[in-house]
């Protein structure tokens, strides 16, 4: 069966589309949908280390996100907003990333699949790596789900019952990161952050409880995926960016259908 490319595909698809889900809901409830396309920039930069010294890509993007938070928080600190130290260094990550990929003469590299997926060309081998970093997410998002829970709903909260906000914060950035390392092939960079956040908004209308909204998030995330498969296969359209414009249709709809439920 998975000698069929395009079950490879539906399958890394509903994959990343499970693991982003409930990470989305947490990026809108933070209000960091700036600092996830953030760290999807700094995945650029990590693709271009690991193949300058000829190492695993993965680890690479993993590292690039975690510095690139790190420096995110830095700042922060230092007196700039949070939205200024996160426009500076996402756009410089996204540029020196674009500019390191361009000076490795060495090496034959096609920077549209990085930049918006190429999810077609997935192999039994990245089929691995995505559903298993999708198991290690979706394990640590279960495993802390309460204290992430709380330390994002209240802070003092949080601390008064001995969570640590910012050891939450920490581990909430390691997931991500490693969804923007797993997600490269299916969206790309440049929309993996769509994947995180309309999803997720998409649901919020439909339900009540944050489970259930993380459940809801990881089903359209994967029809999301399904029906841009379909789309691309049928028009002829680029599979990544026709996955995100189907979410924004359905994100659409249920906008629509929050609407009317409020004037009921």
């Amino acid at each position: 069966m998975l000698d069929d490319f395009l079950v490879r595909a539906a399958l890394a698809g509903v994959g990343v589309a499970i693991a982003a889900a409930p990470l989305g809901c947490f990026v809108v409830w933070r209000r960091m949908a700036y600092f996830g396309e953030a760290t999807a920039h700094a995945a650029i930069l990590g693709v271009a280390l690991a193949l300058a010294f000829s190492l695993p890509v993965l680890p690479m993007v993993l590292v690039a996100a975690l510095v690139m938070a790190s420096a995110v928080s830095g700042l922060t600190g230092r007196g700039y907003g949070m939205d200024t130290a996160l426009g500076v260094l996402a756009h410089t990550a996204l540029a020196a990333g674009l500019v390191a990929v361009t000076l490795l003469a060495d090496v034959r590299l096609d920077l549209m699949s990085f930049l918006f997926g190429d999810i077609l060309a997935i192999s039994r081998g990245d089929l691995g790596v995505i559903w298993g970093g999708a198991a290690v997410v979706l394990a640590l998002t279960l495993w802390r789900w309460s204290p992430l829970l709380t330390a994002t709903l209240n802070p003092d909260l949080a601390r008064a019952s001995g969570i640590d906000p910012r050891r939450e914060q920490f581990g909430l950035t390691l997931a991500l990161a490693l969804v923007v390392a797993v997600a490269i092939k299916v969206v790309g960079i440049l929309l993996i952050t769509a994947l995180l956040v309309i999803p997720a908004a998409a649901a919020r209308p439909l339900v009540r409880t944050p489970e259930a909204m993380a459940l809801v998030a990881a089903g359209i995330g994967a029809i999301s995926a399904l029906g841009g498969l379909w789309a691309a296969y049928h028009f002829d359209t680029p599979t990544g960016p026709s996955i995100v414009c189907v979410t924004a249709v359905i994100f659409a709809a249920t906008t629509l259908t929050g609407a009317l439920r409020r004037r009921r």
